[in-house]
C-alpha cells in the first residue's frame, strides 16, 4: 500500500497564506514619477560621460553582469548574472568567458546573441564604427586583446595580461550590451535595448517617458507600467513637485533635506555618501597653470572644512580620487589625508603658504592671477563655484564665473576648453582599475587636464595584475597620494546624499558606492 504523508490542516493553511501573500506582495501597474534635474544632450550611455543620461536611460538597458541591486554596497562578491547566466576565468587569468541567456529578445524583436556582446565592445575599444561621435570609456579596456564569439551563446574576452578587476568593468551603469543592428544615431533618441522597459518618447527638455517592455526575459519583472521622468532644472520646483504629489522619488542636495522632511514628513529618506565627487581641474597645458606652485596655491586654498559645512550640511566627506572607507574599499583615510597638503584644520597656514608660492611665480597683490572659473549650469556646481571663488581669492587670485550648459559641457572638459573649473563626477564603480584608467591614462578621452605621467601608468598596471588584494590596496593608496601630491585634480568633497521616496514606493534600494545599479527599476512596486 502506497504511503502519503499529510500535512496538518493548520500548517496546510499556513502555507496556503504564505503563498498567497507572497503572490500579492508586489502589486503589478502604476507609473513611478521621477524628476530628472537636467536635459539629457542624448540617451546613447556609451557616448556619454555624465549620469544626466545613465539615470534616465539605464532601466532601458541589460548588462552581462550587475552588482546586486538589493544591497546597497556594490562589491565584486555581489555581482550577479543579468545576460550572462555564468562566467568563467581560464587557468592563466586571461581569459573571461561568458555563457549567455538563451531566448532574449532585443525591444524590436531581434534576438539577442553573443553578436551583440562583440559588436559593443569592439565599438567601446574602437576596433569597430558604431557610429558614435565619442566614446569616453575606451582606457578601460585598454588590456582588452581580443572578443571570441563561440556560437550564440557564449563569448570569450581575451587580455593581454591578468587584470581580476575585469570582470567589474561589466557591472554598473556604464556598460550596457547594445544591438548589433541598430544603427548609433537612432541610439541617441530612442535606444532599443532587453532591459525592463522601453523608450516610448525622449522630449528634449522636456520628458522622459519608459513603458514596460512585455516580453522581459525575468519572470514577472518589471512591476511597473512605466517611468515618467519630467526635466525639472530648477531646486526649488522639484521640491515642489514631490511635496505635491507630482514625483514619488527626489534626491535632494544635503542642504535641502531638512526642507524636505518639514514639508513632507512622511517621506522615507536615507542618507549615504554617493560616488558623486566635486573637484577643482586644472589645465596644465596652459600657462601658467603648468607651473606646480600655481597648482599646489590653488589646492592649499580650498577650505574644504567650509565646503563641507556649507554645501554638504556637515554630511559630506573629504577624500582623494578614491571614495573613503568604510563605503570605499580602497580610498585614503583620514590618517592618509592629514599628510597631504591642503587637507587639515589650519587654513590660514596654509593659504600663508599658498601666497608664498604665489609670489615666487610672480604673483601677488598688485599683481593677481586673473582667471576664469568654468563650470557647468547647475546649482550643486555653481554652488560650490562661488566659494571657491571666494577662498582664491585669498592668495592673490582675481577670478569669475562661467556657466556652460549641460549639453556642451563635456565635450568643451575633452577639448580643454578651460583653465580651471569645477565640476562634480560620480565613478561607474569603486575600483580602482576604473579611475585611474578612465581619468589619469595618457591616451584617455576623459583625461581632460594634460596630465601624463609613464611612472604612474606603470603603477597602474602593476596594482591591475595584482591578486593579492591587501597588497594591492596598499599599492593603490600610494597611488592616489602621489595624484594630490602632485594636485592632479584635487578632490574637494565627497557628496553625501539623500535618497527620498513616497512610502508607497517599495523594492528601492539606494546604492551607495555605485550610483546606477539600483536604477534599472525592474524590482519597484507602487503599494497604492
Amino acid at each position: 500500500m502506497k504511503r502519503t504523508h499529510a500535512l496538518p490542516k493548520s500548517l496546510m493553511l499556513i502555507l496556503i497564506m504564505s503563498l498567497a501573500t507572497a503572490a500579492v506582495a508586489q502589486k503589478p501597474g502604476g507609473v513611478l514619477r521621477r524628476a530628472n534635474d537636467e536635459n539629457p544632450p542624448s540617451a546613447s550611455i556609451h557616448e556619454e560621460g555624465s549620469n544626466v543620461v545613465t539615470t534616465p536611460f539605464i532601466p532601458v538597458f541589460n548588462n552581462l553582469v550587475d552588482f546586486d541591486p538589493t544591497k546597497s554596497l556594490s562589491r565584486p562578491e555581489s555581482i550577479v548574472p543579468d545576460l550572462a547566466t555564468s562566467w568563467s576565468w581560464s587557468a592563466d587569468n586571461k581569459t573571461l568567458t561568458f555563457k549567455l541567456r538563451r531566448g532574449v529578445k532585443w525591444h524590436d524583436g531581434k534576438p539577442f546573441t553573443a553578436a551583440d556582446v562583440k559588436c559593443t565592445w569592439d565599438a567601446v575599444a574602437e576596433k569597430r564604427d558604431a557610429g558614435w561621435r565619442k566614446n569616453p570609456r575606451k582606457a578601460w579596456f585598454s588590456n582588452l586583446q581580443e572578443i571570441v564569439v563561440e556560437g550564440d551563446d557564449q563569448v570569450s574576452f581575451r587580455l593581454a595580461r591578468p587584470q581580476p578587476s575585469f570582470l567589474s568593468f561589466f557591472a554598473g551603469g556604464w556598460s550596457p550590451v547594445y544591438p548589433c543592428h541598430v544603427d548609433g544615431r537612432q541610439m541617441r533618441q530612442k535606444p532599443i535595448g532587453t532591459g525592463p522597459f522601453m523608450v516610448n518618447s525622449f522630449e528634449q527638455g522636456k520628458m522622459i517617458r519608459l513603458v514596460r517592455n512585455p516580453n522581459y526575459f525575468k519572470p514577472g519583472r518589471p512591476y511597473l507600467d512605466g517611468i515618467d521622468m519630467p526635466i525639472i532644472s530648477s531646486p526649488s520646483t522639484r521640491i515642489l513637485a514631490f511635496v505635491a504629489g507630482d514625483t514619488d522619488l527626489y534626491t535632494p542636495s544635503a542642504t535641502l533635506l531638512a526642507e524636505v522632511k518639514a514639508k513632507l514628513p512622511d517621506a522615507i529618506c536615507e542618507v549615504g555618501l554617493s560616488y558623486a565627487y566635486t573637484q577643482l581641474i586644472i589645465n596644465r597645458t596652459v600657462a601658467p597653470f603648468n607651473d606646480v606652485r600655481i597648482r599646489r596655491a590653488l589646492a592649499l586654498a580650498i577650505d574644504r572644512d567650509a565646503v563641507v559645512k556649507v554645501k554638504g550640511a556637515g554630511l559630506d566627506r573629504l577624500g582623494g580620487e578614491l571614495m573613503p572607507p568604510p563605503e570605499g574599499a580602497w580610498g585614503l583615510d583620514k590618517a592618509d589625508l592629514a599628510s597631504i597638503p591642503g587637507y587639515g584644520p589650519d587654513v590660514e597656514k596654509r593659504r600663508e603658504e599658498a601666497r608664498k608660492l604665489m609670489r615666487e611665480a610672480g604673483y601677488g597683490p598688485d599683481k593677481p592671477l586673473t582667471i576664469v572659473l568654468s563650470t557647468r549650469d547647475v546649482a550643486r556646481y555653481r554652488d560650490v563655484s562661488v566659494m571657491l571663488l571666494d577662498h582664491l581669492s585669498r592668495i592673490y587670485v582675481k577670478g569669475e564665473m562661467k556657466t556652460i550648459d549641460t549639453a556642451i559641457w563635456t565635450n568643451v572638459l575633452a577639448k580643454r576648453g578651460y583653465t580651471v573649473a569645477v565640476r562634480s563626477r560620480g565613478q561607474a564603480m569603486d575600483d580602482p582599475d576604473v579611475s585611474f584608467y578612465e581619468s589619469f591614462s595618457c591616451n584617455s578621452r576623459s583625461n581632460v587636464d594634460g596630465y601624463c605621467n609613464k611612472e604612474m601608468e606603470a603603477l597602474f598596471d602593476k596594482q591591475s595584475a595584482m591578486v593579492d588584494q591587501a597588497a594591492r590596496k596598499q599599492l593603490v593608496r600610494e597611488i592616489d597620494r602621489k595624484l594630490q601630491m602632485d594636485v592632479v585634480r584635487p578632490t574637494i568633497t565627497f557628496a553625501a546624499l539623500p535618497y527620498c521616496r513616497r512610502p508607497y514606493v517599495k523594492g528601492y534600494v539606494p546604492s551607495m558606492n555605485n550610483q546606477y545599479s539600483n536604477l534599472r527599476m525592474e524590482d519597484v512596486w507602487l503599494d497604492k
